[in-house]
């Protein structure tokens, strides 16, 4: 059998991006068991959101330095690009989604959170001159009938009007943001490389987090009993540094619109690792939400030309330890 560096970089492109999904996708669970640590004052979200990116803070740095090793230095139009793009991405689409979820269930927060693929094409359609093809447009409407199912549910019972409109106001400029970065990064990555791009923007994305820290928190609140540590240093290892490059080598291979198709399988995998691992109740909507969430990712999955890009290696920086 021929090793993965023989494969398409379309399939190589798919693989990340469904691999990508699962890391994000156990974001929510580090979440839960670090808010679940027992102790008298429970860990704030911006005090866990900065422990995150502090974790992920080395990691970025050291690929950041060698992937630009051999490269020219980036021009004043690069560095704003990526600053740019990093305050979209991981800081600004992380800090609005934090405020809406004060207003907000999170079930409702992932409803309307994962409308950022829908936005991703229609930013690329109506800013990129790009254009979207029917298997696109088919997958798109089976993953949100599914993502509706599995939370109409929360939609039914939501309580004050008010609360939710502001709440989903703040979920939705996340989302946004995030579509932004993503549509954004695919010119960016293939101008200065998946890694070099990936590193300085989440260098930024960290900067700007610990800054918003610094400004909103005492020193203080970085005391916290060891498990919220744990908790913090798996989410930045599993769900931001190796799904954050994975994301960008799938758009380098497949494109930012068929990754944020595939990135609808994240709220699925949720629900199934918290029925799982926190014994959540799963029902019959939610499952039913999942087949037509799958059944979309199935379909964009489905390949109908060769890849035209002969790249199957991964990014700088990941090749130390991924490839020879």
């Amino acid at each position: 059998m021929s090793s993965w560096k023989h494969w398409p970089a379309e399939r190589i492109g798919l693989a990340l991006a469904v691999l990508a999904a699962l890391g994000f996708s156990f974001k929510a669970i580090f979440v839960k068991l670090a808010y679940a640590v027992p102790q008298a004052t429970p860990v704030d979200s911006v005090t866990l959101l900065a422990l995150r990116m502090a974790f992920s803070l080395p990691v970025f740095a050291w690929v950041g330095w060698r992937a630009s090793r051999s490269l020219a230095p980036l021009t004043r139009r690069d560095w704003a690009l990526v600053a740019a793009l990093g305050l979209l991405g991981y800081y600004g689409a992380s800090i609005l989604d934090f405020i809406g979820l004060q207003y907000i269930s999170a079930s409702l927060e992932r409803l309307i959170l994962f409308m950022y693929p829908t936005l991703t094409i229609v930013i690329g359609v109506l800013f990129m001159g790009k254009r979207a093809s029917k298997r696109e447009f088919g997958s798109l409407l089976l993953s949100y009938a599914g993502i509706g199912l599995a939370f109409a549910h929360d939609l039914h019972v939501a309580g004050d009007a008010r609360a939710v409109l502001i709440g989903a106001g703040f979920v939705f400029g996340s989302a946004v943001s995030y579509a932004f970065y993503q549509a954004g990064s695919e010119s960016a990555i293939r101008a200065l490389g998946a890694a070099r791009f990936t590193a300085l923007a989440m260098l930024v994305s960290t900067v700007a987090t610990l800054a918003h820290f610094v400004a909103t928190q005492p020193v203080a609140a970085l005391a916290q009993p060891a498990p919220v540590y744990l908790h913090a240093l798996g989410m930045a290892v599993f769900s931001t540094v190796l799904p954050v490059f994975m994301t960008s080598a799938a758009i380098r291979r497949i494109g930012a619109a068929r990754t944020a198709l595939i990135g609808n399988l994240g709220p699925m995998l949720t629900i199934f690792f918290g029925c799982w691992l926190l014994n959540e109740p799963l029902s019959w909507w939610q499952m039913a939400g999942a087949g037509l969430v799958l059944a979309g990712v199935l379909l964009i999955s489905k390949r109908s030309k060769p890849a035209t890009s002969p790249t199957a290696d991964l990014p700088q920086g990941l090749a130390a330890s991924k490839a020879g």
